[in-house]
């Protein structure tokens, strides 16, 4: 689906007989933050032991694979690759050994200095073996001079910007970093005497484990064998988390950034019907990432909610494409409509983003060819013009409809009635008493760590926007304004695909 690709998920536990199966279910909690890779490293104190492949987790792993993960001590990533190649080398945890040990590592978000980083340490005569900027973190860990491990894992990280929130194993050690901008969510929990750390809650929840805090920002979690200890050498920095964890990426019985996914998501929906109102027979939510928005949005409207669109979850990664003749069959076998709710009806979808618009138009078709008298779409966060840096992968600004159309230019591209999302005041409300801790780039070009320098270019195109609030268009034309017939043209003599799993870019 036309949809940012959720970026990775990492966990790590220490001091349980189990650590490798434990970490499997956790990462099976994780999997919506990545889908292209599953890996597993353990320890058993003398060396460290690891599985990867390009695979959904349970089939990266099973029963044989998981009792040669000895140890009780564990880390393990999803990944969906935001830099780097979707390939088996790029997959985590990444293993090296060198002058401090062994050492595994997971990491969620992306460094914007990595590509600088490395240029300079390849001119040194360094080796890659990989395309991602998390192997970057691990050749600053080996050339530390630092005389013991702690140091070393402390002083690479303090050299690179951006947003990483990692796991780390040593042979004897689970240690959890959080940049200070916090941009990636970061927990740490316990499972009897086992400690546990990892992306969301929900992982927590699925082994058992008990919640205790949020890695803050800035900090080193460390467990070993002389119990745990936080460490915060990292200098003070604006927070930065990623405001798009509640509008989309993480799970919503998650806790992310000490609030609850479903509430934040439901007072979305609830605040979008008082600034978007429509006269409506129903509300139907776009699976399953506009269902939370869509009861909010309902309870505030008092619009009833039906399900209109029912998900296919057993879609494969796979699929044999049927002719061209075959309108949409790409959304077609994740969604299907039904036609006792929307015929005659007028419907209310509601969704999370519009990212490019070619699925919300597929969508309202679909619909429309299912009876619906009127349809209106209502989308619960700000348009999205720019893309992020941080561990998302999001298509260039000029592919971003909301950043060379008007609202109105949207709404007669997806074809539906009318066209609402939420204003930015909107979500940062929905969001909770620290709005002003978030990260917004996505929907103001606002960026707090400065971005790579090969993708300025991406940034200077003008943008063509309705003033915030207004709903209004400017009268004047802006340059860099995309042709709308020509996309409209070129949309309707594509060919129709299925958006199985991740879009490689």
């Amino acid at each position: 689906m036309d949809k940012f690709k959720e970026e990775c998920g990492v966990f790590g536990i220490y001091g349980h007989p189990e650590a490798a199966n434990l970490t499997y279910l956790g990462l099976y909690a994780l999997q919506h933050r990545g889908q292209e890779s599953a890996g597993i490293a353990s320890s058993d104190r003398e060396r460290l032991h690891v599985s990867r492949a390009m695979a959904y987790v349970n089939e990266a792993f099973d029963e044989t694979i998981l009792s040669s993960l000895v140890g009780s001590m564990a880390v393990g990533h999803v990944r969906y690759s935001t830099a780097g190649e979707s390939r088996l080398a790029n997959a985590g945890p990444l293993v090296i050994d060198c002058a401090h040990g062994e050492i595994a590592i997971c990491h969620n978000g992306n460094l914007v200095n990595a590509g600088e980083l490395k240029d300079e340490m390849v001119g040194d005569g360094a080796i890659f073996q990989t395309s991602t900027d998390s192997e970057v973190i691990l050749h600053l860990y080996a050339r530390s001079k630092a005389p013991k491990v702690e140091d070393a894992i402390i002083e690479a990280p303090s050299q690179v910007r951006g947003a990483f929130s990692l796991t780390i194993l040593t042979k004897d050690k689970l240690i959890a970093v959080r940049d200070p901008h916090g941009f990636r969510p970061l927990v740490v929990g316990h499972l009897g005497d086992a400690a546990v750390v990892c992306s969301e809650t929900c992982a927590l929840d699925l082994i058992g484990a008990t919640y205790v805090r949020d890695i803050e920002p800035g900090e080193v979690f460390i467990v070993g064998r002389s119990g745990q200890k936080s460490i915060k050498p990292f200098g003070p920095a604006p927070l930065a988390h990623c405001v798009f964890e509640h509008v989309y990426f993480a799970r919503p019985d998650s806790y992310v950034f000490g609030q609850s996914v479903n509430e934040a998501r439901t007072a979305l929906g609830r605040l979008l019907a008082r600034e978007q109102p429509i006269e409506a027979d129903v509300i139907v939510p776009i699976p399953d990432s506009g269902v939370c928005a869509a009861i909010g949005f309902a309870e505030e409207s008092g619009i009833p909610l039906r399900m209109g669109l029912i998900r296919n979850h057993y879609v494969g990664r796979t699929f044999i494409e049927p002719r061209q003749s075959i309108r949409h069959f790409g959304v077609r076998v994740k969604l299907n409509p039904v036609r006792s709710i929307l015929e005659g009806r007028r419907v209310v979808l509601v969704d999370d983003s519009i990212i490019r618009g070619t699925t919300s138009r597929k969508i309202v078709k679909m619909v429309r060819a299912a009876g619906a008298r009127e349809v209106h779409m209502r989308i619960s966060c700000p348009p999205t013009i720019s893309p992020c840096y941080y561990g998302v992968d999001t298509p260039r600004r000029s592919e971003l409809i909301a950043a060379t159309h008007t609202l109105r230019e949207i709404e007669k591209y997806i074809e539906a009635d009318s066209l609402g999302y939420l204003s930015l005041q909107g979500l940062l409300t929905a969001v909770g008493p620290r709005s002003g801790s978030y990260c917004t780039s996505c929907y103001t070009g606002q960026y707090p760590v400065a971005f790579p320098r090969d993708e300025a270019a991406y940034l200077q195109l003008a943008l063509k926007l309705d003033q915030p609030g207004t709903g209004e268009v400017p009268a004047a034309p802006v340059t860099f304004h995309r042709d709308l017939a020509a996309l409209q043209e070129a949309e309707a003599s594509e060919k129709e695909k299925a958006y199985f799993g991740p879009m490689k870019r």
